[in-house]
């Protein structure tokens, strides 16, 4: 009886063992099925834009318009910025705001070498995932594709950041300068000038680079390159946003310490914690909004170009719904530059020379 229960246990054991084989390898081979036939945002495939045409003109062509539309923008944000920087101000504030941009360039150089460790980490996930778990053939061209573009997508996240903080300690020491003549208006234009500048530069850089993709990029490989743009574009954001957060607190806190066991108020010159604080302020409410202004609107660009080719099967109204949303947003870059002017029109109003 022993003996027949000890064989029946052992054929169970190996019935067991062959069940749960069997079932392993059914659901990898269900995984690998699916993983080839969805893919995520790597294996999207873009229509050819030039097959709709809108009023005469196919969507290649228009949109090719508005990378003219894009380099006027990034001229609109230089020149502001050249403007800033040749606005009057007196030469201690402006040695004041050139010392905390050192203090602040400093802080962004540690960061651009944190974010290069950080991406290290990243492409071993990249290459497990896109090159193993859900592989895009031909991996040897994909692969390499989406690794260039999040180091793109950083590079893009990291420079806007850079060209924010640079603009912010200009506005900042012009601002202040303005202030000593006691009207309103310069002090309310100097920093809007100052966003424009930003934010002009921010959405045409970003514009610009999608619509590389878009248009000179095959359709076949357009989904490797935007899931890598938007992979580094988050990551570099992610990274600056968080870490711009805690720097801005710390040296809060460290200028409030010096302010409670010395004495010395926050915003007093001799408090050695004063300048770090202003770097704090300045990489907490520059660099991270910057980053993350840039990374929001590249992903929400890939969102709505995946949620079109994968809800709509219709290739005709793909690239109508394409064209649009990109018309759209150059149109919106030259609504903005047309609001900045109307603005500029009426800069001698009574009310603000009051």
């Amino acid at each position: 009886m022993l003996t027949w229960l000890a064989n029946a246990w052992s054929l169970g054991c190996r019935f067991t063992k062959f069940g749960a084989t069997a079932l392993a390898l059914t659901l990898l081979g269900a995984a690998s099925a699916l993983a080839d036939e969805a893919g995520g945002e790597a294996n999207l495939k873009l229509p050819d834009l030039s097959q709709v045409t809108f009023l005469g003109i196919d969507g290649h062509k228009l949109l090719l318009f508005g990378i003219v539309i894009c380099i006027f923008g990034l001229g609109f944000g230089l020149t502001i910025y050249s403007r800033l920087k040749n606005l009057p101000v007196h030469k201690s504030m402006r040695d004041i705001s050139e010392l905390i941009y050192e203090t602040c360039k400093t802080y962004l150089i540690t960061q651009g070498k944190f974010l290069l460790i950080l991406w290290i980490f990243i492409a071993v996930v990249i290459v497990m995932y896109f090159g193993w778990l859900a592989p895009v053939h031909p991996t040897a061209v994909t692969l390499p594709i989406i690794l260039i573009f999040s180091l793109v997508g950083i590079a893009g996240s990291y420079g806007v950041a850079w060209f924010g903080i640079r603009v912010n300690t200009f506005a900042n020491s012009r601002t202040a300068f303005a202030s000593l003549r006691g009207k309103p208006y310069p002090i309310y234009s100097t920093p809007l000038q100052a966003g424009m500048s930003i934010g002009m530069m921010l959405i045409s850089v970003e514009l610009l680079m999608m619509l590389f993709i878009l248009l000179f990029i095959p359709g076949d490989y357009a989904g490797p390159c935007f899931i890598g743009f938007a992979i580094g574009e988050s990551l570099g954001a992610a990274a600056l946003r968080i870490a711009g957060g805690i720097f801005t607190k710390i040296a809060d806190i460290g200028s409030d310490l010096m302010k409670i066991v010395f004495k010395i108020k926050e915003d007093d010159a001799r408090n050695p914690g004063v300048i770090a604080d202003c770097t704090g302020d300045n990489a907490g409410d520059s660099v991270g909004p910057s980053a993350d202004g840039f990374e929001t609107y590249g992903v929400t660009g890939v969102a709505l170009i995946t949620f079109i080719l994968l809800a709509v099967k219709n290739p005709t109204v793909q690239v109508q719904l394409l064209v649009w949303i990109f018309v759209m947003r150059i149109v919106m870059l030259i609504a903005s530059a047309a609001a900045y002017f109307n603005q500029r029109l009426h800069r001698q109003s009574q009310v603000w020379q009051r």
